[in-house]
């Protein structure tokens, strides 16, 4: 009697899921990265919005971004002097905590501090943002809106009503306070009316150096986003070439 397919027995070793091919990847990557790349930063991001890291990557092609899993990146790097993989590596990979991401470059120190010192990007405020400052809206017609938009405009809380068939506020309004933590009703107001609040920065914290350099640049700490240590739990690369 032919034995059945279904009572084969397969040994744990020799399964590989694609959570650890993944893991794999990343650590291998990570150690190629600090052999080929004279630099490599640690930074923390306020107010992470995807679609501004995708405009560094098309600006930054020429360096390497890695967003997740830390305590994987920790270990291709070495957490210890003992287990470093290059010379004061240990020090950096101790700084991988939160919602923290690694920049590998091949651009003069310098010149990348001073690109991060000025860089930003406005965008959409979500639930839980500390308002930054007072928004108003004044009583007319509010042109830039459909005139099927007016039930989805009254729903959130303001006060519209259909003139001529065209949306018009009835009265002054006042969207948020500065200092209020926004709700979900104010983000999509503030959203609509395209008033952009939050700001996107990333900190430079620390940057090693292929030299054997190692340099604290700053205790700056993530805002925004809520992580765990091990920072995105999805272990991939937000941002490469």
């Amino acid at each position: 009697m032919p034995k059945s397919k279904r009572n084969k027995v397969v040994a744990l070793t020799k399964t590989r899921s694609k959570g650890f091919e993944l893991k794999k990847t990343l650590h291998d990557e990570i150690k190629l990265c600090a052999d080929k790349y004279a630099f490599a930063f640690v930074f923390s991001v306020e107010n992470m919005r995807n679609n501004i890291l995708k405009e560094l990557r098309a600006e930054w092609r020429h360096s390497r971004f890695f967003f997740g899993k830390n305590k994987v990146m920790a270990a291709a790097m070495g957490k210890t002097e003992a287990e470093e993989y290059q010379p004061e590596l240990h020090k950096l990979a101790r700084r991988l905590r939160g919602n923290v991401g690694l920049l590998f470059t091949n651009e003069e120190k310098d010149k990348v501090v001073k690109f991060f010192e000025t860089f930003t990007g406005s965008s959409d405020a979500k639930p839980g943002f500390v308002s930054t400052e007072t928004v108003e809206l004044m009583e007319g017609p509010l042109d830039q809106f459909n005139h099927s938009m007016e039930p989805q405009l009254r729903q959130l809380g303001l006060p519209t009503a259909l003139k001529k068939g065209v949306i018009t506020l009835v009265s002054d309004f006042t969207v948020c306070k500065k200092g209020d933590k926004l709700t979900p009703e104010q983000c999509r107001m503030l959203k609509l009316f395209d008033h952009l609040m939050a700001m996107f920065k990333i900190h430079l914290m620390c940057v090693w150096s292929a030299a054997g350099t190692f340099e604290q640049l700053s205790d700056a700490t993530a805002t925004g986003v809520e992580e765990d240590d091990d920072g995105d739990e999805d272990g991939e690369e937000v941002m490469g070439d």
